[in-house]
């Protein structure tokens, strides 16, 4: 059957061209701008919902939540409306590229630098919808897409805020409330012990899924092993997951980065991370230490890494470290405004030292001469020396004259 919607022209300055997804509550579909002279995408809600007071109102708050969202790791809303039908939708900027799932499907597991670039990203993101109020509440792989901004290769984006859950600080007088303790929404995979409870939630239920998600990027095998979402479900409340460096034979990572992902998947939300800036910070000192030579997983050293329970973060958003970009990832996005991310930042350095004693590692060491004061010194009392000889030897030559 042919789409309704193809070639339909939305608030007279977008053509829709193609349909090129479908979720839970909507199609999405890309269209065009000329005005513009870019693509963009539009996802309009399914007909069979249009009656459901409660959808519809998710509808418009995902469309409200992400339009308040500025950070360049999110996706982009900039209108929202209600078609002749009744429809409701709102229109996004297209991305092109993979999401997460796509490409440890197509490449299996991620090269360590690689992963935390990617979810430092995330986390960034995650950070500023968390201090507007907003938690996701359905991350998982399907849900960060890596497109191409600003010629930043494999920069991420985090997309559907569909199930997203809003705090007091975003609720308006009169608003609909759409979720009640005991009810449970989510993909079963990647949800929090808490959120399978159906429990309140706050922002450190995001950041287990955060680390969910890095397992997977990873390993390629999510923390549990499971036949169903009912098991899945079982275990995330239950049970202890798979430590990352036995999950795949012959596959191990540095105690550190072991040590942040246990963390992030603690069964106590108290024990987590506090925001996802800690858990970027973490990770990236984890990255930083494995460049600078600290253990890997098994040494006697392991696990005695510290985690910031505030992180300076914000002030260095989360980039690239560096690190060349992934030549095997396809696509390229549109043109998008000025990055604030910082995503091709380097790893600040800390400068090193001069050694204060002979020896110190790696930090020249000036010589020393008898008695351990410096050449320069025995030169300069030579000269001192010579001077005061020469003086000598002139006022005797006066007082013989």
């Amino acid at each position: 059957m042919s789409d309704p919607y193809i070639g339909k022209r939305i608030a007279d300055q977008f053509t829709i061209v193609e349909r090129i997804g479908s979720g839970g509550m909507g199609a999405v579909y890309k269209a065009e701008q000329p005005e513009m002279n870019r693509f963009v995408a539009v996802k309009i809600l399914h007909a069979k919902y249009r009656q459901r007071e409660d959808l519809v109102a998710r509808f418009r708050r995902e469309a409200r939540a992400m339009s308040q969202l500025s950070h360049p790791n999110t996706a982009r809303v900039f209108l929202f409306g209600q078609l002749d039908d009744g429809a409701c939708y709102f229109v996004m900027e297209h991305l092109v590229g993979r999401n997460l799932a796509q490409v440890v499907r197509a490449e299996g597991p991620m090269p360590l630098d690689r992963a935390t670039r990617i979810m430092t990203q995330a986390c960034s993101a995650l950070e500023e919808a968390h201090r507007s109020g907003i938690i996701h509440r359905d991350l998982k792989p399907e849900n960060i897409f890596l497109t191409q901004q600003g010629g930043i290769i494999d920069f991420p984006k985090v997309l559907d805020f569909g199930l997203a859950k809003v705090t007091d600080k975003q609720m308006r007088p009169g608003s609909l409330m759409l979720t009640r303790e005991g009810m449970v929404f989510g993909t079963p995979e990647f949800m929090s012990p808490e959120q399978a409870r159906g429990k309140p939630l706050d922002p450190r239920s995001d950041i287990y899924s955060l680390g969910v998600i890095l397992y997977e990027l990873l390993t390629g095998k999510l923390p549990f092993d499971a036949k169903n979402s009912i098991e899945f479900i079982q275990l995330h409340v239950n049970s202890q997951p798979i430590p990352l460096s036995s999950r795949i034979p012959g596959l191990t990572f540095p105690a550190a980065v072991d040590a942040a992902i246990s963390r992030a998947l603690a069964k106590n939300p108290e024990d987590r991370y506090p925001t996802a800036l800690a858990f970027a910070e973490a990770l990236e000192m984890a990255v930083r230490g494995t460049a600078s030579g600290y253990p890997a997983a098994g040494s006697s050293a392991s696990g005695n890494y510290p985690y910031p329970s505030q992180s300076s973060y914000s002030q260095h958003p989360a980039g690239s470290q560096g690190q060349p970009p992934h030549q095997g990832h396809a696509g390229a996005g549109q043109p998008q405004a000025s990055l604030q991310s910082g995503s091709n930042r380097p790893v600040p350095q800390i400068a090193s030292m001069p050694a204060m004693v002979s020896g110190g590692r790696g930090a020249p060491v000036a010589s020393a001469g008898p008695l351990g004061i410096g050449t320069t010194a025995w030169v300069v009392l030579g000269i001192g020396a010579l001077l005061a000889l020469a003086g000598f030897g002139a006022l005797a030559f006066v007082l013989l004259h």
